[in-house]
């Protein structure tokens, strides 16, 4: 029995699915997913595309024979390659009378809140439009320091960020495998209900010679829609008919049970991190099972020099927790630490409150390390 595709997808597809083994663009499979895709919009679905493979196109007009390892022979290459990439998602998309929008993001976009909500408003427009967003981080000036890391990831952050119905993403393997896949043994891993059912399974790390992902990336990335209420597919791009037509291939994520304010989800995912709030077990078990707000009596240590309104992560036992909005800065947060409401008063802070009140809060469902 088939899968019933929901109306508003984001699907990412990576480099290593987009070229030939020379590291040229394949036009083939270009217009190929393009074709599928086209269908699924003229059926009333909205699809948001995140395509990689800008540096990859880049690559033999600069007379390079692989991924350069250098930032800047990567930007180099993305710069170069970034208007071949678009080119022909336009030129392919046109050929089934859709128009596409190139839309370029940096970390920098969806850490800060303000051009976060732009970019939302963007796609949401450009959706409404009838037009298809192509999204891909900017790498021409991206830096190590401040990348995405993966478009696996900056397609988990679309999706929330639109409150998609189900994140795709296009690889060159089936999906999750509980070993190997070259193993004659191997199992594809069909469901994934509970993380628990991946603890089994083979990850790889980096991807192809022209990629920067692989299986660590997509399972980082089907964490996040996870706790934004979101599913997740991962299957080999050659089977996108398959998906487009419901049909069950690769591994399903199972999305979470419910879905964080757009707020939250932007605090727990996307948000730069200021500082870090390190609490004991105590307050981590009132706001685990009561939902409370992190009070200071709570926090043994305090670091990193952030202001009122800033996102800091919480650690417990050398773990991140959760993450939340100070109400305090970096200065008061340090006087406060370790004090009762009462004891703030006699020690001269205005105003007591709790650090991050519960309403800015949000709590891993397990320990980042």
């Amino acid at each position: 029995m088939g899968r019933q595709l929901p109306t508003r997808l984001v699907v990412k597809v990576g480099s290593s699915s987009l070229t030939r083994a020379d590291g040229g663009l394949d036009l083939n499979r270009i217009d190929r997913l393009a074709g599928a895709l086209a269908d699924l919009v003229g059926h009333g679905h909205e699809v948001v595309l995140v395509s990689s493979g800008a540096v990859a196109a880049g690559l033999a007009p600069l007379g390079m024979r692989w991924r350069p390892s250098g930032i800047v022979d990567q930007q180099a290459a993305a710069a170069v390659g970034q208007g071949l990439l678009v080119a022909q998602w336009r030129q392919a998309f046109q050929a089934y009378h859709h128009h596409v929008a190139q839309v370029l993001l940096t970390t920098s976009d969806v850490t800060r809140r303000s051009t976060y909500v732009t970019v939302r408003e963007c796609l949401r427009d450009l959706i409404a439009r009838g037009v298809i967003p192509v999204i891909n981080e900017n790498d021409a000036v991206a830096t190590d320091e401040i990348r995405f890391g993966d478009n696996d990831r900056l397609a988990a952050l679309v999706a929330q960020a639109i409150e998609a119905d189900l994140l795709v993403l296009l690889t060159d393997v089936d999906g999750l495998y509980d070993r190997p896949p070259s193993q004659p043994s191997a199992r594809l891993i069909d469901r994934v209900e509970s993380w628990d059912d991946v603890a089994v399974a083979a990850v790889s790390g980096a991807g192809s010679s022209v990629g920067t992902g692989g299986m660590v990336t997509k399972l980082e990335a089907a964490k996040i829609a996870w706790a934004c209420g979101i599913p997740t597919l991962v299957t080999a791009a050659d089977r996108v008919e398959q998906v487009c037509a419901g049909e069950n291939v690769g591994t399903y994520f199972v999305g979470g049970d419910r879905r964080p304010g757009q707020r939250l989800a932007w605090v727990a995912y996307a948000a730069s991190v200021d500082g870090t709030v390190e609490i004991d077990a105590g307050a981590l078990d009132a706001l685990r099972r009561h939902g409370s707000s992190l009070l200071a009596a709570g926090v043994t240590a305090v670091s990193g020099d952030f202001r009122a309104g800033s996102v800091v992560a919480l650690v417990h036992g050398g773990a991140e927790v959760g993450r939340g909005v100070a109400s305090v800065d970096a200065r008061v947060a340090t006087a406060m630490m370790g004090l009762r409401m009462g004891e703030m008063a006699a020690m001269g802070i205005e105003c007591p409150r709790p650090l991050i009140h519960r309403d800015d809060l949000v709590l891993y469902a397990s320990p980042r390390p």
